[in-house]
């Protein structure tokens, strides 16, 4: 048996808050019309796949992503804290306009994607993707030669893709975090690949909103 899982990671349906340009963080907004739909399409690709369990931010936007999911795959949601968004504390459900204005020495750093500020009541990039790597490779390990879905955030690929990839936490991103989308990595301990990146094919688009 091969000692790798292979890892498919979606980032949540569309919300109002990602149309509207609001940092949700560890707060939350409800799915729209279009990322309900996105969630069933999703499910509907999802359901002939072999996939051993369905793990899940505990947040609201990924836990209703992934019941629509698994109405079609008819797994059980294994809920864990450590798959939420980056804590933007002090940003969280404002706009980025809002935030500059508020915020701007803040706003300064967390635009130069500065691995080491802390936002102030939230965490910093390089505690994030520490936290949501040791997370993925624990729940990745009992399933050694198997499939795992994992229904996370859009900041949580950017980590993983990073990681992946060696792309510095502060190395300019090139690619986008699609909501809905499929992203499949191979992890075994330590040892990541990315296998394939932003599948969106089931949506029958090639775009949707990116990350905020």
């Amino acid at each position: 048996m091969t000692s790798t899982a292979r890892v498919l990671a979606v980032r949540h349906g569309e919300t109002l808050w990602n149309v509207a340009g609001r940092m949700q963080g560890y707060l939350d907004s409800p799915l729209d019309a279009s990322g309900l739909a996105q969630a069933d399409a999703l499910g509907v690709r999802l359901a002939a796949a072999s996939i051993e369990a369905l793990y899940v931010s505990d947040l609201g936007r990924t836990l209703e992503t992934a019941r629509r999911i698994a109405a079609h795959t008819g797994h059980a949601l294994v809920p864990d804290a450590r798959l939420r968004e980056r804590h933007l504390g002090i940003f969280q459900g404002l706009t980025g306009d809002e935030a500059s204005d508020l915020y701007p020495d803040h706003w300064r750093r967390f635009r130069s994607r500065d691995p080491e500020h802390t936002l102030e009541s939230g965490e910093s990039l390089r505690q994030f993707s520490t936290r949501v790597v040791a997370a993925v490779e624990a729940l990745a390990a009992p399933h050694a030669g198997g499939t795992i879905l994992v229904v996370t955030h859009g900041g949580v690929l950017d980590c993983l893709r990073r990681h992946a990839t060696g792309l510095a936490l502060d190395g300019h991103r090139t690619y986008t975090l699609l909501n809905a989308s499929l992203n499949t990595f191979s992890v075994g301990g330590s040892m990541w690949a990315l296998v394939d990146w932003g599948d969106v094919s089931h949506l029958g688009l090639r775009d949707s909103i990116d990350d905020v």
